[in-house]
């Protein structure tokens, strides 16, 4: 244990962009400003010092083999050689290197970002024959993860209930404070023409039905927003020779700045993504980013989305599937500049209130407390 109040915590990600919302600014930053020594290793370019966070760098991996290969094994090594209190990984392909961290008498804790078992049926680089055996070797993986790891942080409740209640603390991902506050005296653009997608573009991320709803207003000024990487990137060629493609303006990746300003220049938000397990079971964190901008969205009727608003009123509920639905919810929060203000103002009040990153930070740190 070092000599300070607060145990040292070191981040490992071999898969996550070092700048990652939830991984740096949401957790590392946050823990850094209550006063803990935070190290993030993680695939970057350089080492460096950011919102005192300790940035150690390792190589970024050319393909995903290589990543899962050699990276893996360059993040251990830093990260040891950290000399942390505690270790927190997070990612899945991190596992064996958190057992071998145990076996060094090391705490670590496994933040699982998303249910990676039911994820892996629908990952298009896999085989198709070999997706159920590898989400079953993964699902036992995770489980041995929840017997020897010391802690578990997830970000749904059905995530949660798949490992042991003692040592399992649920971290969800909402809006940080701050930038509430940066967004805290946005107007509601009732001039804007704007609705955003921001996030992965994907089949089972909603892409072509959200092209397709935008056929069916083609007799409005709207214009879709995409922001966000073409997974795969052959899907960008689809957007060129979509019908809609007029209506459209692709922005590629957004920095957070970059996408505050965007959120606060849209009219609407779009989290349409498709019925598969996974999604089911995944928490809206764009539905809560359209939220703290004060904008109305049109999200995926799922049970577990609805059920985060509870009966607050901000936003549509739509069959993901149905681009005319999709297009008919937009078409009426448009017609309806007075209703969808309101709509803005109650999920923004609902952010600032109760679903915000301030208490979640705070179930972190008292696990850390707790372990260390």
């Amino acid at each position: 244990m070092n000599t300070t109040s607060k145990p040292k915590i070191v981040h490992m990600t071999s898969v996550h962009p070092v700048f990652d919302v939830r991984i740096f600014h949401r957790e590392c930053a946050s823990l850094a400003q209550l006063g803990y020594p935070v190290v993030l290793v993680a695939p970057h370019t350089h080492d460096e010092v950011q919102k005192e966070v300790q940035i150690r760098a390792v190589p970024k991996a050319k393909n995903r083999l290589e990543r899962m290969l050699f990276t893996t094994w360059r993040v251990y090594r830093r990260a040891l050689a950290e000399a942390g209190d505690l270790y927190h990984i997070h990612d899945p392909e991190l596992i064996p290197i958190g057992f071998l961290l145990r076996m060094r008498g090391k705490r670590v804790i496994y933040d699982v970002h998303e249910d990676v078992p039911t994820n892996l049926l629908s990952k298009h680089w896999i085989p198709p024959l070999l997706r159920r055996l590898i989400a079953q070797g993964m699902a036992w993986l995770e489980g041995l993860a929840g017997l020897f790891f010391n802690g578990i942080v997830t970000v749904t409740p059905p995530i949660a209930s798949r490992f042991p209640a003692h040592k399992t603390v649920l971290v969800q991902n909402f809006p940080h404070p701050k930038e509430i506050a940066e967004l805290k005296n946005t107007a509601y653009p009732n001039d804007s023409r704007q609705i955003l997608y921001a996030g992965s573009l994907s089949k089972v991320r909603g892409l072509s039905q959200m092209l397709n709803a935008m056929t069916h207003l083609q007799d409005t000024p709207l214009q879709l927003v995409l922001a966000g990487n073409f997974s795969p990137p052959e899907l960008e060629s689809e957007l060129k020779a979509h019908p809609s493609y007029q209506q459209i303006k692709y922005v590629g990746y957004q920095n957070r700045q970059e996408m505050l300003h965007l959120l606060s220049s849209s009219r609407i938000g779009l989290a349409v993504l498709q019925p598969t397990p996974s999604f089911l079971k995944a928490q809206p964190t764009k539905m809560y980013e359209y939220m703290m901008a004060g904008i109305p969205f049109v999200a995926s009727d799922f049970p577990l989305w609805r059920a985060s608003v509870g009966n607050v009123e901000c936003g549509l509920f739509v069959d993901p599937e149905n681009p005319e639905a999709i297009a008919k919810a937009i078409r009426w929060l448009y017609e309806h500049p007075l209703e969808a203000e309101a709509m803005g103002k109650r999920g923004r009040q609902l952010i600032e209130e109760k679903l915000n990153w301030s208490m979640e930070v705070a179930k972190l740190a008292k696990l850390y407390q707790m372990m260390a």
